[in-house]
């Protein structure tokens, strides 16, 4: 949509091919990654990517079901024993649910269950902090080098004085870089780093959900008991709106007799 309004405007105007100007582009884009890849590490500028894909289409899972997930999880560990979830996981999608799920399978002890999960839990955040950054230095030297390219255009187009009838053109392409700078900055990197941050801190609370459902399970807790841990992280209206499965129901008539 951003594009649409941006390219609207410009066809609009009548001179779309002004503002195609290759020579402006390679300064923005090749100062901003020259500048990139200076401040930060080439590894960690190529990490990047998985995470911005993430960021824009990875869909997180609603409190509700994830809450009912876990119930149902406990559920099935609490009537048939922790080696019965092992035929749940292949309908596992969370990579961090997986490993959660396969840990309580193995039998592992609830320190070292709660242990491995923080860590990843952190490092999380730690990955997501690291492209936040990236993406904040990107937008911050894309308009940087449009002003130098377009101090560039000027002093260029300040040696043919001698011609008032170029200078106007002159001052057009001067001011291009600035263009490309602004737009590259406000429209991507700017937004993607704000985005990042935002998904950064629900994926986090989603996993410190996930973490406390499995520290439940694996002690041997009742579905209600799993749920009222989950449902601890939840405003008043969403736990309103939760349902317990018929199998969750079944277990917890099961559990009071």
């Amino acid at each position: 949509m951003g594009l649409f309004c941006v390219v609207g405007a410009i066809i609009a105007g009548g001179s779309p091919m002004v503002f195609v100007h290759i020579p402006s582009m390679l300064i923005v884009v090749g100062g901003m990654l020259a500048s990139t890849l200076i401040h930060f590490s080439l590894k960690q500028v190529l990490s990047i990517m998985p995470v911005i894909k993430k960021t824009l289409f990875y869909k997180l899972p609603t409190q509700n079901e994830l809450v009912q997930d876990m119930v149902d999880y406990s559920a099935v560990c609490r009537r048939d024993g922790a080696l019965a979830l092992e035929k749940e996981l292949a309908t596992v999608d969370d990579p961090f649910l997986l490993q959660a799920m396969r840990m309580i399978v193995d039998g592992q002890e609830d320190e070292k269950i709660e242990d491995a999960l923080d860590n990843e839990i952190r490092y999380l955040q730690e990955r997501h902090s690291d492209g936040k950054k990236i993406m904040e230095f990107m937008g911050a030297a894309g308009p940087a080098f449009g002003m130098i390219g377009t101090l560039i255009g000027l002093v260029a187009m300040l040696q043919n004085l001698s011609d008032p009838a170029g200078l106007g053109a002159g001052m057009a392409v001067a001011l291009i870089t600035t263009f490309y700078g602004a737009l590259l900055a406000n429209l991507l990197f700017i937004p993607l780093a704000g985005k990042l941050g935002i998904r950064s801190k629900q994926e986090s609370f989603i996993r410190e959900m996930i973490l406390q459902g499995v520290i439940g399970i694996s002690r041997g807790e009742s579905p209600t008991a799993v749920r009222e841990r989950m449902q601890a992280f939840m405003s008043a209206t969403k736990r309103e709106e939760f349902k317990p499965s018929q199998e969750a129901k079944k277990a917890a008539i099961l559990a009071a007799a």
